[in-house]
């Protein structure tokens, strides 16, 4: 049973047998709850007005301190945020492969927290596992060996339970890997590099809101104000020439269907772990929780004077995707002679076979009314989404691989109405197929990938190598509400 089918069977059910008084009032709120949630919330766009602003960049001399800040998202009213800098978000932090990044950590916040440095391969004692917090007032001392391919990868907290609130409250950041490869191929760069985190946000009386529902954190929290680098409905002045978008989507659960507002043609450089062996042009690009897309647009055809936005298309599956909305604007102000020319080739991408595979293991997941037909009660942390029906739990180790070994992972949603964008620590992964729901895979699929967008009745399986990096890693949905919810379980490398 499903969960759209539950809210019907339950009113029903509730109308027609003698409940107790205070189990009716239970059922009332759970079902109000569920119907609340069974659409995201509508996005009120804004005026386009303000500037695009940009997080700081640093190179060199690195430090971290979770704080409670200030920042002016909505009408230039000051709202309380948290930042690992000044404001919200934390600063971009660009390194070279085969560098070792040492990042001196304070936590100032009122409550524990740590780091994840998502999309890199770091030895498990630096990866921000959950049982490596760092207490309020305390420090600790990341030292990051960069051992991997150029590409787009993030940072944000993993403490279980909280991590979706202190994202949503502004806890994130890019970690931009530069190497060889990468530079020779001469990609936009400096202005004509945009890095644009994606984020929505529920403001109520001029603050931050987060409070989910029951309801909410089955399908996910959404906002209705954009943000963009912590901006709501911004505008940029481009020129007419290529530019490189990197973009994060920083949301806690809501998935973008990201295109151009006249639907030109825009290409696909890169995924989450890098480039890919060649660009891919599209029209449109699902972006969910925790991926990262590399794109290039380019603006050498259009009259000065032109206003772009950036959009959100529908989409189906699950409780998202109905509205369409503007999320940035892109101004061209200014005619220059472009000498940028798309390169045909990007990078080499070596597959992994599915016969490399030395085991397969299927990761049945689930939420409260999917699958099984029996129904998961509570909130927060109580265990509404499982992995095969089972509940992160700290202490307890759920899959153990070998350091070496090939295998292939199948997440399978196909009995679920709900979205789950799968994250797995450690590794960088390639997908191998789509079954059922959308059916095939889409152009950031055909690189390295380390979350991967599992709809509503799809079967996505993944194969990777798991490094020698051992040591206990976590795998979960990266719908933050989900993973608060338990819906993550521990993986050993051994």
């Amino acid at each position: 049973m499903k969960r759209r089918e539950f809210v019907k069977l339950s009113a029903g059910a509730a109308s027609l047998l003698a409940l107790p008084a205070a189990l009716q009032s239970c059922m009332n709120e759970m079902n109000m709850d569920m119907n609340m949630a069974a659409d995201a919330v509508p996005v009120i766009e804004g005026a386009f007005s303000a500037p695009l602003s940009f997080p700081a960049v640093t190179t060199t001399n690195f430090s971290m301190t979770a704080k409670s800040n200030t920042a002016a998202l909505l009408n230039s009213q000051s709202t309380s945020v948290l930042g690992y800098a000044t404001g919200i978000l934390g600063p971009t932090i660009k390194v070279n492969t085969g560098a070792t990044v040492s990042i001196p950590f304070q936590n100032q916040l009122s409550e524990e927290t740590n780091i994840h440095w998502h999309g890199l391969l770091v030895p498990a004692n630096m990866d921000g596992h959950p049982k490596d917090l760092v207490n309020s007032g305390a420090n600790f001392n990341y030292n990051l060996p960069i051992d991997q391919r150029a590409g787009t990868y993030w940072y944000h907290p993993h403490p279980h339970g909280k991590t979706a609130k202190q994202v949503f409250m502004g806890l994130a950041g890019f970690f931009i890997v530069n190497d060889a490869e990468e530079q020779a191929l001469n990609l936009p760069s400096g202005d004509q590099e945009l890095l644009l985190v994606i984020q929505d946000k529920r403001i109520k009386n001029s603050q931050l809101n987060y409070a989910p529902t029951m309801g909410e954190v089955m399908t996910g929290y959404t906002g209705e104000y954009i943000l963009v680098n912590g901006s709501n409905a911004p505008f940029h002045n481009v020129a007419t020439r290529y530019y490189r978008l990197r973009v994060l989507n920083g949301s806690t659960a809501r998935v973008y269907n990201l295109a151009l507002s006249d639907n030109r043609a825009f290409d696909v450089i890169g995924a989450d772990g890098g480039l890919l062996a060649q660009p891919v042009s599209v029209t449109s690009l699902m972006l969910a929780p925790g991926e990262r897309a590399d794109i290039l647009v380019s603006f050498k055809s259009y009259a000065i004077g032109t206003e772009l936005f950036l959009v959100n298309k529908t989409f189906n599956g699950g409780a998202q995707g109905k509205q369409e909305f503007k999320i940035m604007k892109f101004v061209v102000n200014q005619q220059v002679n472009d000498s940028f020319v798309k390169p045909g080739q990007l990078s080499t991408i070596q597959p992994l076979p599915a016969s490399s595979a030395v085991k397969t293991r299927i990761m049945k997941i689930k939420g409260m009314m999917e699958g099984n037909g029996n129904m998961n009660m509570g909130g927060m942390g109580s265990g509404m989404h499982t992995i095969n029906d089972k509940v992160y739990d700290l202490n307890r180790v759920d899959e153990t691989v070998k350091a070496g070994d090939t295998e292939i992972w199948e997440f399978d949603n196909s009995a679920g109405d709900e979205i789950h964008p799968m994250h797995i620590h450690a590794v960088q992964f390639q997908v191998l197929s789509r079954t059922g729901g959308r059916g095939a895979l889409i152009a950031t699929e055909q690189g390295w990938k380390d979350t991967v967008l599992v709809m509503p009745g799809e079967k996505v399986r993944v194969i990777m190598t798991f490094p020698q990096k051992k040591g206990l890693f976590v795998f979960h949905c990266h719908n933050l509400e989900h993973e608060d919810d338990g819906m993550m379980l521990n993986f050993e490398i051994v």
